[in-house]
């Protein structure tokens, strides 16, 4: 009998605490998530879903716990974690005296990019999310949000990263915008590699992930494979006020 091959780890987070000051975010969270999946991330504002994607790329310290990115544990490895990762905060953050082609040539040159890839990437990633040439020889400051949103998705990407987190992504983009990024969204995971998501659009979550989790009081108290129970789609948001109350009368 063929011995079943398990999908690769690449998120994963065991007995995670967070505090600030005498407040106690995440008490004990722990999650797996796999190599080629779209993951939704989701929860209530102030519930502990930013402060986890924080101490997954070393924004925050965390109090104890362990979080392993690709095999990579962050307090460590926090180097070869990061070289395996592409990030995007909720609110997007660039530096705004630089035009957005220096940005992005900065944020290659972290990650030693040669200069065909670099080219060939920008072109590809500003092509997809309708960023013009002309806009990249602006400064940064001069950039709608909706802009400077579409520039860290871009540069997110340059180099390639086996896993991409996203922080809210779609705050700020017109509905062209968000089409393509979930088109990109679900392309980069059927690519093999790994998303991990949040958004307060529910409806968003429910159509492209292949799982979610809900995070409540500290830990993951709900997790489905929407594959497998595709009537979880439709009953997500549904599930979400319940977790939270929000149908009680």
């Amino acid at each position: 009998m063929q011995e079943k091959v398990l999908p690769k780890v690449i998120i994963k987070i065991e007995d995670l605490h967070k505090s600030y000051g005498k407040k106690e975010v995440l008490k004990g969270l722990s999650l797996e998530v796999y190599e080629g999946e779209l993951f939704g991330f989701i929860g209530k504002n102030g519930i502990g879903k930013s402060t986890t994607i924080d101490c997954m790329i070393g924004a925050k310290r965390f109090n104890s716990g362990s979080i392993h990115l690709c095999d990579y544990d962050v307090k460590y490895d926090a180097l070869e974690a990061k070289k395996n990762f592409g990030y995007v905060a909720s609110e997007p953050t660039c530096y705004d005296e630089m035009t957005g082609y220096d940005f992005l040539e900065f944020v290659a040159s972290i990650y030693h990019l040669s200069e065909g890839d670099f080219k060939r990437n920008t072109n590809y990633l500003c092509q997809r999310l309708q960023l013009e040439e002309a806009d990249l020889s602006n400064q940064i400051q001069s950039y709608s949000h909706g802009m400077k949103q579409k520039l860290c998705l871009i540069s997110s990407l340059l180099h390639s990263p086996k896993l991409w987190i996203l922080d809210e992504p779609t705050v700020g983009l017109d509905i062209m915008a968000v089409e393509e990024l979930k088109k990109m969204m679900r392309e980069y995971a059927d690519h093999n590699n790994t998303v991990f998501v949040t958004s307060h659009n529910i409806e968003l979550v429910s159509k492209i992930c292949d799982r979610v989790a809900i995070i409540n009081d500290g830990l993951v108290c709900e997790l489905f494979d929407l594959n497998r129970n595709p009537n979880k789609r439709l009953q997500l948001s549904k599930i979400f006020f319940d977790t939270y109350g929000g149908n009680k009368k």
